[in-house]
């Protein structure tokens, strides 16, 4: 048994991967703002799941939870998967939303890595999961903060990746496709109501162009790629992208 942080747990992408390690024998530390969903996962996974409340953006917060499940137990796994979107023009977009998809997306892995090799490097053993997403390899008008995060996330996966590997740490990313999360939804939404697109037409526009698949990836098929890429079958692989996008 293993012991397992993701962070952004109680969204759809981080309940579909607390069920995937719970269900492979692991035992998962949710950390997310949200923490009555939380809860929620701590009855349905009884004795499996500790909810932690984690905010990512914030260096006491994230140090302060490192510190409580690393001071009585090995930590083996850290899911990076908290994220936000917020969708507008350059020259419209909100610098205050700018710098609140940074520090979740972006500096919310940073600090937890900081916070957490010390640890790992100290067990010599230690697996690092950051969501990036294909817009960290390719662009999609009105998502500069996003597609800057997810970019950097990468950076930051390769540098991690470096630094960890003397010490038996991997470091990768997995790069989900179009999950239909609460978030692709509010984007779907968006376009329906302010684009007067069908439902149909907006997931043409942000989807079916570039992707071979022509359908949804699901957030199971994203926490089997976590969890591979985390697992045994997986020791040889640090500092690489694995792109979860049905050919995007």
């Amino acid at each position: 048994m293993r012991n397992v942080l993701i962070t952004g747990a109680a969204g759809g992408l981080g309940q579909a991967m607390v069920k995937k390690f719970v269900d492979e024998g692991d035992y998962v530390f949710a950390a997310d703002l949200s923490t009555e969903a939380l809860k929620n996962l701590e009855v349905i996974f009884p004795e499996k799941v500790t909810a932690i409340e984690l905010d990512v953006t914030n260096s006491q917060s994230v140090q302060e939870a490192i510190d409580s499940i690393c001071q009585n137990h090995e930590l083996h796994v850290v899911v990076n998967n908290a994220g936000i979107q917020h969708r507008d023009k350059i020259e419209d977009f909100p610098e205050e939303k700018w710098d609140l998809l940074q520090n979740v997306m972006l500096k919310g892995p940073f600090l937890i890595t900081k916070y957490v090799f010390p640890y790992m490097k100290k067990q010599n053993y230690g697996r690092i999961v950051n969501i990036s997403s294909v817009h960290g390899e390719m662009a999609t008008p009105e998502k500069v903060a996003y597609v800057a995060a997810k970019h950097g996330v990468i950076g930051l996966t390769r540098v991690a990746a470096l630094e960890g590997a003397e010490y038996g740490i991997t470091v990768n990313a997995v790069l989900p496709g179009p999950v239909k999360t609460p978030l692709l939804v509010k984007q779907l939404d968006d376009l329906v109501q302010n684009e007067g697109m069908s439902e149909a037409e907006a997931l043409k526009a942000i989807v079916y162009p570039k992707q071979a698949m022509e359908r949804f990836i699901t957030a199971e098929e994203i926490a089997d790629s976590v969890y591979f890429i985390s697992s045994k079958h997986a020791t040889g692989i640090t500092g690489e992208m694995l792109s979860v996008s049905g050919g995007m």
